[in-house]
């Protein structure tokens, strides 16, 4: 017997963590982090509903933090298998996992010297060291399709997701799962990427599987129809009409990147002027060349900017920070600048320290380029408070704020479909997760009205039999 376990991405976008059981084996894919409401933040620090030291291997779809960030606290708590990933999400990986540490560290410093805990004193859910520990246990595997074994019985194949450098599709494969020894094919479709976006190539079509697991972050909406080239130029050029700061929090992987590569082109076009770009994330300047690296991965603008020998994600006036005193320095800028931050939902990290400035500023602009979660700071400045508690101080939200809809590396409803409109057979079940419960619930109407199959929303602690 298989059965598959939802301990995360269920009822919320974050904490990704799917258990499949067979034959006396558990392999857990994806293991990530909770964020946002305070209910799902302390889910990472209660005892998780398995047993880390019974896992017998993890597989990665994607580096971000709402799908990798626990695997640390999973190493602390006693599992020792292999970790296994594609190429480039190895990579970035090693780049990630020791930030979030060093992230955590500082933040519960942070909070200790400023009395802002209730805890005495305040720890981090795992270090640097716990991270590193993690990292030897990665297993590379080329995002080329090809099945690699994971486990006794368990078999994975890695295609481009098109989500973020790195993602993947998996599709596992349960040997002799049925009783007449036949294999159980399950489909993940990590993050889905949306089509015709840059950098990435579009997300590979699937060919056939008994299950589908597929992603609902826009389950219920659709990108909007103004384009985001469009809508930032309008943003960067009202700014600098009133000589005034805009803040970009952002994914220091994936979404900074992306945001780069349309500055640069609208400075190329001449449509923006060239301002002052300040990238403060050390992890986002590592991962931004990390992205050059695998070629295989890019489209062919991309692919076309590399050969002619420029760099795709440098602006005309580009400054990455490395080290906290270069951060702290940035407050001294005045006049128009472009500051893109981490972390892109506000839960932490130093995009809150320049919210802080920014917020308050009536000419200012926050601007916000990807999915916010509930419970998350980005989400109730989005929701239209006026006021948001940061760092234990209320910060009025005077400043301008603007959403740009089409920067989302995720496939809204219809991308969705179009991408299921390539499995070449009737799945048995096809599971939604990664959405609150209204956009799950949406992108299975959605899936049934299309193709009448069988869809379900799963719950979280839910444990389903794969027949």
């Amino acid at each position: 017997m298989a059965t598959i376990s939802f301990y995360g991405g269920v009822g919320t976008v974050t904490g990704s963590k799917y258990l499949l059981e067979h034959n006396g084996k558990r392999v857990l894919v994806d293991c990530g982090l909770f964020q946002g409401l305070k209910e799902l933040r302390e889910r990472n620090w209660q005892s998780p509903p398995f047993d880390p030291r019974e896992i017998d291997a993890v597989i990665i779809t994607h580096a971000h933090i709402d799908h990798t960030g626990y695997l640390p606290r999973l190493v602390k708590l006693g599992f020792k298998g292999k970790v296994f990933t594609s190429r480039a999400t190895a990579d970035l990986l090693k780049i990630l996992l020791p930030d979030s540490g060093r992230l955590q560290e500082e933040e519960a410093d942070y909070r200790n010297r400023k009395n802002l805990t209730r805890h005495a004193p305040a720890l981090p859910l795992y270090d640097e060291t716990d991270a590193n520990a993690a990292l030897k246990l990665l297993v590379p595997i080329p995002n080329d399709g090809n099945p690699v074994e994971i486990a006794q019985n368990f078999k994975a194949s890695f295609n481009v997701a098109g989500h973020i450098l790195g993602a993947s599709l998996v599709l596992i494969e349960m040997m002799n799962a049925r009783e007449n020894n036949e294999s159980i094919k399950f489909l993940f479709s990590g993050d889905l990427g949306h089509y015709d976006q840059p950098i990435i190539k579009d997300p590979t079509a699937p060919t056939v599987a008994d299950y589908v697991m597929v992603e609902s972050t826009y389950g219920n909406r659709l990108h909007g129809d103004e384009s985001s080239e469009d809508q930032m130029a309008d943003v960067i050029n009202e700014a600098a009409e009133r000589n005034a700061p805009i803040l970009i929090p952002a994914f220091a992987i994936g979404r900074t990147q992306e945001i780069l590569y349309l500055i640069r082109e609208l400075e190329d076009a001449k449509r923006i002027p060239v301002l002052p770009v300040r990238v403060d994330s050390p992890m986002a300047a590592q991962a931004t060349q990390v992205y050059n690296r695998f070629a295989e991965e890019h489209d062919e603008e991309y692919a076309s900017i590399l050969a002619g020998k420029r760099h795709p994600l440098r602006t005309g006036s580009m400054m990455t920070t490395s080290s906290r005193d270069e951060s702290i320095r940035l407050n001294d800028e005045r006049g128009t600048r472009i500051i893109i931050s981490a972390s892109g939902m506000m839960t932490g990290g130093r995009v809150l320290h320049h919210a802080m400035r920014v917020l308050p500023d009536e000419n200012a602009t926050l601007v916000f380029v990807g999915y916010q979660a509930a419970g998350t700071t980005g989400r109730r400045i989005l929701d239209g408070e006026r006021e948001v508690k940061i760092f234990k101080e209320w910060i009025p939200v005077r400043c301008h704020v603007r959403r740009i809809e089409g920067f989302s590396a995720h496939a809204d409803w219809k991308a969705v479909l179009r991408w299921l409109e390539g499995l070449q057979n009737t799945p048995q079940m096809v599971f939604t997760t990664h959405g609150e419960p209204d956009a799950a619930e949406a992108m299975a109407g959605h899936i049934r009205e299309r193709f009448g199959w069988s869809v379900v929303a799963p719950q979280y602690n839910e444990t389903t039999e794969l027949v």
